[in-house]
């Protein structure tokens, strides 16, 4: 039997990242052999890995990682099971390695088979399963090209990219704000204009009806009730809905007895009260049309247009969350 140095533990613990005594029980069995050792080490982490394949990961690490000409970016999560190892720096640093390494790559399954430290993304989940004792995986993977890509990272629990038409002064602060837009608001799309009819008319029956069923609790409880709107959003709303009301709201003046002449003044808050109320899908998952989160007197696009002469043109989200 060879002699077991404590040289050769640590060096197969550096290459590996498991624990000296599972490298030590690893080189006892492979008679000193580094390569057979290591092979060990792996059929154990897959041994592991089928054992957890069926555990919750949700805990882990979002990173975000721009090329040097910001026209194209990556975000990923390397998920695991617990807060405890997503918070231990050597699994960060995993996960960033991991984003630089997805940044030259165009689709999840080439970047789990890019290599990683001599071994590909693939087989380095599954020996960090059997080193950590969890299920590792990759959560989510994004890839977003553009004429100048910015991107934004949330405590390491949700990274966010933003694409630009073009590179105008001070991108980079425009991307990462409308990136962090992303993070915080989790848009689904980027206007309202990209709505499905159909969804948009299934989801507005929905939510009449869940509010409609809320005012009926409401009511027994002598609570003030909900507004129950016609429409919600933009897309819903032609030029003959809102010809419609603004002749109720002048109507609505008119039973009220406001004179006439100062309707003018009144009837531009009336009609923006009733947009707001009636687009709130728009609000909800579109980003040009949320209200931008650094001043809520802007919608993001107004926001994007202090900018000059540049669009928004798409995003990327990956959350732990």
């Amino acid at each position: 039997m060879a002699k077991i140095t404590a040289a050769e533990v640590n060096k197969l613990r550096q290459s590996t990242g498991a624990g000296m005594m599972d490298c030590k029980k690893a080189l006892v069995e492979a008679d000193g052999n580094m390569e057979e050792a290591v092979a060990i080490l792996r059929k154990k982490g897959q041994k592991i890995a089928e054992k957890r394949a069926d555990r919750d990961s949700s805990e882990g690490v979002a990173a975000a990682v721009v090329n040097s000409d910001n026209t194209k970016g990556v975000a990923i999560s390397l998920n695991c099971e617990t807060d405890f190892v997503a918070k231990n720096d050597s699994f960060v640093e995993m996960a960033n390695k991991m984003a630089q390494i997805a940044l030259n790559t165009s689709s999840k399954d080439e970047f789990l088979a890019a290599e990683y430290e001599g071994i590909t993304i693939a087989e380095k989940l599954t020996e960090q399963t059997g080193v950590i004792g969890e299920k590792i995986e990759i959560g989510g993977y994004e890839i977003l090209e553009a004429p100048f890509v910015g991107s934004y990272v949330h405590v390491n629990k949700i990274a966010a990219l933003t694409g630009l038409s073009k590179k105008v002064d001070n991108a980079e602060e425009l991307a990462k704000d409308v990136s962090m837009q992303v993070a915080s608001m989790g848009a689904s799309t980027l206007s309202y204009k990209d709505f499905d009819p159909e969804f948009v008319a299934s989801e507005t029956e929905a939510r009449i009806a869940a509010i409609e069923k809320d005012n009926i609790e409401l009511g027994r409880l002598g609570k003030p009730q909900k507004n129950v709107p016609k429409y919600i959003s933009r897309a819903q709303l032609t030029p003959e809905v809102l010809t419609q009301a603004e002749e109720d709201a002048k109507a609505e003046l008119k039973a009220e007895g406001k004179p006439e002449q100062i309707w003018d003044r009144i009837l531009p808050g009336k009609l923006e009260r009733f947009v707001k109320d009636n687009t709130t899908l728009d609000h909800e998952q579109a980003l040009l049309d949320q209200n931008f989160i650094k001043d809520e007197k802007k919608s993001v696009a107004e926001y994007v247009k202090t900018f000059g002469d540049v669009e928004v043109v798409g995003f990327k989200r990956v959350s732990l969350a």
